[in-house]
Formats: structure tokens, C-alpha cells, sequence
């Protein structure tokens, strides 16, 4: 996937608002594969509701919304499975990290699927983002920030042409921050990504390509 287009989109919740005063809703916007992009939103202008349009959670919007120049209205759910696992990897808001389980495996559940990843190499994203001596902790039982951490780690052990953040560092210090968005950027230029950060305020620190409001 070289692209994604965004066509007079708009969530149909506001299909009859006249106020709507954006850099994405209701235009015609071209999201290219190796850039970076943050989408600035206040809190209710759809920001989320735009993620899960883009990984296929969610359909409740007017206009198209396009991968290269397939509109996604028409992918089959096996068609969605192969694009999550190949092609789009997400970090959640609400993280989605299993309570139950490990901060490592947390991570490597997925990685045992997609085979991206060595352990050496999920081990050092541990060492960087100093949580190497919580690799047997419950994730449950981690901070918010920590947990922020293994939900990065996660969505970096698959291939992708554009990974998505919806406010990834929203409860990170700044050294933290720093070294997820360096993590992010190292991965992104290996499979040359593009990166799709959402915020509502706190930014994971990047060199942006683009800055659009919501």
C-alpha cells in the first residue's frame, strides 16, 4: 500500500453540523506511504472515530476512504485480517494490553504470530524504554505509562506501510517519549511507513512531514 485517500469524509454523527472547520474532514487529503503526519484534534472532533475508520473497526462516516485506489467499502473481513497483519499496525488509545499477562508477553503473543521480530531484538525496545526488569511483571499491574511502552513494542513486531498512534504518549514522561518516537521512526524507515500520530495536545516528538487539524 503506497497511499491512503481520504475523500469528503466525514463521521456521520456530523453529517448535519455546518461548523466543521478542518484539514481532514470534508476534504480531499492524500496520506503518502514514508511520510509523517500528525492530526492536531480537540477533544470530540472525531479523532478516534478516524483510526477505527482507518483499520476497518468502524464504517459510520460519509464520503470514501481509499487504500491506493481500492475503496475500503469494499474489503471482505479477510481482506481486513490480511491488512492488520501485513500492512497497518495500531497503538490504541486505550492501549488494549491484556491485564493477565506479562509485559513481554504482551508483546511477543503477536510477534508469535507474524514472526517479525527476534527475542534479542524485543529485548532491547525493553532495555530502551527502561522497563527491562518488568519483562515478567502482569501487565495489569504496570502504570499507564508502562503500558503505553508495551503497546508501541506490540505494534512494531508485524511489517506495515503505515502505523497509526492514537495519542501514544499521552501518559509518558518526555525521555520516554523521545525514545518511543526514535523506536517508531527506526521501525517506520525499515519497512518505509509512513507514521499517523493523533493528538490532543501532548505530541510524540517528530519531525513531521505534515501537521493538519482535526
Amino acid at each position: 500500500m503506497t497511499e491512503i485517500f481520504i475523500d469528503n469524509t466525514l463521521p456521520c454523527v456530523f453529517s448535519e453540523r455546518t461548523d466543521i472547520r478542518s484539514d481532514v474532514w470534508k476534504k480531499e487529503l492524500k496520506l503518502e506511504r514514508g511520510k509523517k503526519y500528525l492530526i492536531e484534534a480537540e477533544s470530540g472532533s472525531g479523532k478516534t472515530s478516524l483510526c477505527s475508520f482507518l483499520i476497518g473497526q468502524r464504517s459510520d462516516y460519509l464520503g470514501r476512504i481509499c487504500f491506493d485506489k481500492t475503496d475500503i467499502r469494499q474489503f471482505r473481513p479477510t481482506d481486513w485480517a490480511d491488512i492488520r497483519c501485513r500492512h497497518i499496525s495500531s497503538v490504541f488509545q486505550e492501549m488494549r494490553i491484556f491485564a493477565e499477562l506479562s509485559g513481554w508477553e504482551n508483546v511477543v503473543i503477536k510477534n508469535n504470530l507474524t514472526k517479525h521480530k527476534t527475542e534479542s531484538e524485543i529485548l532491547d525496545w525493553f532495555q530502551r524504554l527502561g522497563l527491562g526488569n518488568h519483562t515478567t511483571h502482569l501487565a495489569g499491574k504496570m502504570s499507564l505509562g508502562q503500558q503505553q511502552r508495551i503497546a508501541l513494542m506490540r505494534s512494531l513486531t508485524q511489517p506495515f506501510d503505515f502505523i497509526i498512534a492514537d495519542e501514544p504518549v499521552s501518559h509518558l514522561d518526555e525521555e520516554n517519549a523521545i525514545i518511543m518516537a526514535e523506536l517508531m521512526k527506526e521501525e517506520a524507515e525499515k519497512n518505509n511507513a509512513g507514521i499517523i500520530v493523533t493528538s490532543i495536545g501532548k505530541r510524540l516528538p517528530l519531525d513531521y512531514d505534515y501537521i493538519l487539524k482535526l
